[in-house]
């Protein structure tokens, strides 16, 4: 269905914006390399490098992650905070996450510490995009708390490590890219690489548990659609 889309070209580029957003999607949507996607697009008579599908990635998948969150439903009023421990040349770097209650990413933020400060600037932008949450939870850290008694203190704050497995379940991917890359490169790589990564996740794994055979298949073919209509829409 991708790879269908009207191949408009776009200004600058040799291919067409299919075999790009193709491309695009390939590389967020599985655990794949950069060279992986350049075997699967030679697979289909594509020649092109590891290195020009890099650009792509970082150029039109920032677009795209865009216009998913542009088209997402009002999330769950119930918040998951949770932060972990990014390895970056040496040294550590903390990456916040917050889902909703589906267990779908709202936002995510890379942070050289992990403070209260920290704390506030994460759920700044968190409630710029999305409003204030009715409940909030989170693990034990302390930031937590200040952070929300001064930002939204009509908020239901709850702190529990038991209560937060939804939102410590949501790095597993991120766990399982990190590996491939040998580790990210710097905080700026993995804050630009994870937004497009969890938004393609919000858009492709519906919770397949939940949902008959049926509907997972009806559920998929509207996801790829999507995409297809987003990459109508990227410019260069």
């Amino acid at each position: 269905m991708i790879l269908s889309v009207p191949s408009s070209a776009l200004k600058g580029y040799r291919f067409p914006r299919s075999v790009i957003g193709y491309a695009v999607w390939a590389y967020h949507r599985f655990a794949l390399s950069l060279r992986d996607v350049e075997d699967l697009l030679a697979e289909r008579g594509i020649t092109v490098s590891h290195e020009t599908i890099r650009d792509w990635v970082a150029k039109f998948g920032t677009q795209i992650a865009a216009k998913i969150r542009r088209d997402r439903d009002q999330p769950a009023d119930k918040w998951h905070l949770d932060e972990v421990v990014i390895p970056i040349r040496g040294k550590k770097h903390w990456l916040w996450r917050a889902v909703d209650g589906n267990g779908d990413t709202l936002e995510i933020l890379m942070q050289s510490r992990r403070n209260a400060n920290a704390a506030k600037q994460f759920l700044r932008k968190l409630m710029k995009r999305w409003g204030t949450p009715r409940v909030i939870v989170t693990d034990k850290l302390r930031s937590y708390g200040v952070a929300i008694r001064e930002l939204c203190p009509g908020a239901d704050h709850r702190s529990h490590k038991g209560l937060n497995n939804r939102s410590e379940a949501s790095h597993r991917h991120t766990r399982r890219r990190e590996k491939i890359f040998g580790r990210f490169k710097s905080a700026r790589h993995a804050q630009m690489f994870l937004s497009v990564h969890d938004q393609t996740a919000v858009l492709f794994r519906p919770k397949r548990h939940r949902l008959t055979a049926a509907d997972y298949r009806q559920t998929r073919t509207e996801a790829l659609g999507l995409w297809a209509r987003y990459v109508r829409e990227i410019v260069a």
